[in-house]
């Protein structure tokens, strides 16, 4: 038996200017949408801002190391959209965030990435560290 994940629900609405001038979404826009779910994913589980998170243990954020995206519908100035947002698995070094973009029950787009907690080192190279337990178990 499969169980259920912590779904977090990111809305927001579409203005204007985050179309082309045929009215519709221009791409990148969701993919800044779904990088702001994330961060909202982590705030709404109880995970401090990075800011804090970097002061205790170095880790600056969750890059992406790989992300991959369906479109299913088009979007246009006016819609409220929702972003449903899960992390389905935990690696030791990674983990996986699915989102699912709606406009009411119409789903609009899927993306899953795969993120990494990231770390600088001196040289400005990133590293990955380990999935911390206490931010796993928070958004669990």
């Amino acid at each position: 038996m499969s169980t259920p994940h912590k779904t977090i629900t990111y809305s927001l609405r579409v203005e204007f200017g985050d179309c082309d001038p045929a009215g519709i979404v221009w791409f990148p826009n969701f993919f800044r949408w779904i990088d702001a779910a994330s961060r909202n994913f982590f705030i709404q589980c109880g995970v401090p801002p990075w800011r804090e998170i970097e002061k205790e243990t170095g880790i600056v954020g969750t890059p992406i190391v790989d992300t991959k995206a369906r479109f299913m519908k088009t979007a246009s100035y006016g819609d409220e959209l929702q972003i449903d947002v899960h992390v389905p698995e935990w690696r030791r070094k990674s983990f996986v965030q699915r989102y699912h973009c709606r406009r009411g029950d119409t789903p609009i787009m899927e993306c899953e990435e795969v993120r990494i907690f990231g770390g600088r080192r001196e040289d400005g190279s990133w590293y990955a560290f380990e999935v911390p337990e206490r931010i796993r178990r928070l958004c669990e």
